[in-house]
């Protein structure tokens, strides 16, 4: 059960990472609730290097995954595979509570296209994210 856990957060994060290559890359699709807003405009514009960054960060983790489940064994020291995954199972579960003003399930703006998304997909995808995480890291070695 873990490698399929692992396996489909792994599927998770190559879709993320190919969404982001192709909004760096121009792409339009979705993109115009995937940053918080405030008063009808972008709290931040993210460059197609930011993006391209983001992207690499969600292949870092797939390799992260794959390296846990024993994909890559040589790549890296077990431990490094080990706590990469609760890290990445942190990070998620930090998005997910948010920061208390525009993201996440604790944010005071909600009336916003973005809030809509972030409260019934972003926020409930990074708390499963995290959750397969901790599935995949909490196995014994």
């Amino acid at each position: 059960m873990v490698d399929a856990v692992g396996i489909i957060v792994c599927g998770v994060f190559a879709a993320l990472a190919g969404l982001h290559l192709y909004w760096a890359a121009g792409g339009r699709f979705g993109a115009d609730v995937t940053v918080p807003t405030v008063d009808g405009k972008a709290s931040f514009t993210p460059s197609p290097t930011a993006t391209v960054i983001v992207a690499g960060a969600f292949i870092l983790a797939m390799i992260v995954v794959l390296g846990r489940i024993g994909a890559l064994d040589d790549l890296a020291p077990e431990w490094l595979f080990r706590w990469g995954t609760w890290a990445i199972a942190l990070v998620f579960l930090l998005r997910a509570i948010g920061e208390f003003n525009l993201v996440g399930f604790f944010k005071r703006v909600r009336n916003t296209q973005f809030a809509r998304w972030d409260t019934f997909v972003y926020s409930p995808l990074c708390v499963a994210i995290a959750a397969m995480m901790a599935i995949v890291g909490g196995t014994a070695d």
